[in-house]
């Protein structure tokens, strides 16, 4: 089974653009994990058209808010539609557990002892400031921590997360995935 993991980052916020649809967002990259190949690759805009195959060819994609995110600002701008390929979008599974949304970082240095490598919002500083590789490899790490999230919880059934300042183990339904 072809697994794709991948993130976004966007050139601008929402309060730029007076919206809170993602698809009004412009893309700065996208970063991916292959599990046929075991590499990780990132694209620009005008890298796409490499990308499309490899996301066609998938047999899930796998992201963290990417149902709600990533996925809409993608199809804004490819000719199909990413919808259609299954997709397991981690904080939606963990949302219908908890029963609210809680942050990547969050659940990561509760799971995996390990903590984003910044704040998404300095992606879009980095991006205006030109230092377009800082946010290459900020959107990679986040594709790391996401697969390292997303095989944690499939091997063990359940992820943690911070409540308060106690650390709880939350149970997954990973029979689907």
């Amino acid at each position: 089974m072809r697994k794709i993991v991948f993130d976004i980052e966007t050139t601008n916020f929402f309060t730029d653009t007076g919206s809170n649809d993602p698809a009004s967002l412009t893309l700065a990259c996208v970063c991916t994990h292959d599990s046929l190949t075991d590499a990780y690759t990132s694209y620009f805009e005008a890298d796409l058209p490499k990308l499309w195959p490899t996301l066609e060819k998938a047999d899930m994609l796998i992201g963290f808010n990417s149902d709600h995110f990533d996925i809409p600002i993608l199809n804004k701008y490819y000719s199909g539609d990413l919808s259609q390929i299954k997709s397991l979008d981690l904080m939606r599974e963990i949302q219908k557990s908890l029963g609210r949304r809680i942050g990547l970082d969050a659940v990561a240095g509760a799971t995996l002892g390990k903590r984003k490598s910044a704040d998404g919002k300095l992606a879009n500083v980095w991006w205006r400031q030109g230092e377009k590789q800082k946010v290459v490899d900020y959107c990679i790490d986040d594709v790391k921590i996401t697969k390292e999230l997303y095989e944690h919880a499939l091997k063990n059934g359940k992820v943690k997360y911070p409540d308060g300042k106690m650390i709880r183990e939350l149970a997954l339904d990973t029979a689907k995935w």
